[in-house]
């Protein structure tokens, strides 16, 4: 299955410490959806909305055991649903991604990737298990 990522995941140092499986990705958007920041944290939620679209990565064809893996991370505030997303102008590939449960918890702020705290939210949600504690 391919997986859409518009957040965290979008960052290879992210994906590389959820899954295990290399994967072969490209830039893709998913129309009818926004990403907005969520209060007090660095990651986004993504929600429906019409007249929006949110840029992305997909992964192509994750497997099973990755698949349950980036659902554990995701937690129960995301869930996975499949989309169609554009990887070009006329190239449009099914895929699932995680859109967020808990709208109330969403800014009205947009989430700016060039704005992410990656070792904040490495440190917080992924910790390397070779570094001692």
């Amino acid at each position: 299955m391919h997986v859409f990522t518009y957040g965290s995941l979008m960052f290879p140092a992210v994906w590389e410490r959820v899954v295990r499986g290399r994967y072969r990705s490209a830039p893709a958007m998913l129309p009818g959806y926004a990403r907005h920041a969520v209060e007090g944290e660095t990651y986004p939620g993504m929600v429906q909305q019409s007249d929006s679209a949110v840029n992305g990565v997909l992964y192509f064809d994750v497997d099973e055991a990755d698949l349950l893996a980036l659902d554990v991370f995701e937690g129960g505030e995301y869930r996975r649903e499949q989309v169609r997303v554009s990887i070009a102008a006329d190239e449009n590939q099914m895929a699932a991604t995680y859109v967020f449960m808990a709208a109330d918890r969403l800014t009205r702020q947009p989430w700016q990737p060039e704005a992410f705290r990656m070792q904040h939210f490495m440190d917080a949600y992924c910790p390397d298990p070779a570094t001692p504690k």
